[in-house]
């Protein structure tokens, strides 16, 4: 009985596949109508444009940022009769005017002979300055020493390129203990 019993599920599954193939026909012929029928509507891509390279004429020029377009513009800066920068190109550099006053600390402040000075740290060096030093790199000019502070005048460039003068301090720092 199961020979019979399994050549009886043989032939149902068959019958079954049978039955299912037809469906599949109609669907297949279906699909291949539709295929037939629609014409795709694809439009054709436009040919490149021409390329036509321009040439890059200030790269002979002088760079923006550097140092030789900046000397050329002192120069000319000092040129001008009533040049803030004229009289501070034409003096000899003091040692002070080598270091940014942001790596400058005053630690002190003393009077010889009336005269106040200020005691200066930079580089682990203590330095005495009196009014009238040079120090910064913005030819800073000291206008003012008191027991707390350095007064000082620097000459910046503004937006406009127009040499300003700028006050700037330089405050009493005390140790921690």
């Amino acid at each position: 009985m199961s020979r019979l019993h399994t050549i009886a599920l043989v032939l149902t599954g068959a019958g079954l596949l049978a039955a299912c193939g037809a469906e599949h026909d109609e669907l297949r012929e279906w699909m291949e109508q539709q295929r037939r029928e629609v014409k795709p509507s694809v439009q054709p891509l436009q040919p490149p444009k021409k390329f036509d390279p321009e040439p890059y004429g200030v790269a002979q020029g002088v760079e923006p940022f550097s140092t030789q377009k900046l000397s050329v513009a002192l120069k000319q800066e000092a040129k001008q009769p009533n040049s803030l920068l004229a009289a501070e190109l034409n003096r000899r550099k003091e040692p002070l005017e080598a270091y940014p006053l942001d790596s400058m600390s005053m630690v002190g402040s003393v009077n010889k002979e009336g005269r106040p000075f200020a005691l200066l740290r930079v580089d682990n060096l203590l330095y005495q300055v009196k009014v009238g030093d040079h120090l910064g790199q913005n030819y800073g000019l000291i206008t003012k020493i008191a027991e707390t502070e350095i007064v000082l005048r620097e000459l910046v460039m503004d937006a406009s390129g127009e040499m300003i003068e700028r006050p700037a301090t330089l405050q009493l720092q005390e140790r921690a203990r």
